[in-house]
């Protein structure tokens, strides 16, 4: 079994910065892909970045550039910088992990989610 359990969230001022943390309890963490999501007030979900296990990292569109994600192996924790965020970026931060385990075949993890909420 694994369980995923986000924190770093809370109320930051347009501009300002947050670094989100997902712990990742279980075992084979390296074999996964962690990705980080985010659902706002009558928004579907959206990707926001991806590691792979590999260490391949991919952002969506709107936060590229000022977003980073990354992966501590030893800990088993992602991570999420998020820096000039903006007040449409509030969001519940959701940590994600998946894994193919053959080629037509995923294991899939979800935390509960961590509130993000970018005002004044």
């Amino acid at each position: 079994q694994v369980q995923l359990v986000e924190s770093g969230g809370g109320l930051v001022q347009p501009g300002g910065s947050l670094r989100l943390s997902c712990a990742f309890s279980g075992s084979n963490f390296e074999r996964y892909t962690m990705n980080w999501y985010r659902q706002g007030p009558g928004k579907q979900r959206e990707l926001v970045a991806e590691v792979s296990s590999g260490g391949r990292a991919y952002y969506g569109d709107f936060v590229k550039g000022r977003f980073t994600i990354s992966r501590d192996h030893a800990k088993n924790e992602v991570y999420l910088q998020m820096n000039s965020l903006k007040p449409e970026e509030t969001a519940i931060y959701v940590c994600n992990a998946d894994r193919r385990v053959s080629p037509d075949e995923a294991i899939d993890y979800w935390g509960q989610g961590t509130q993000v909420t970018v005002s004044s």
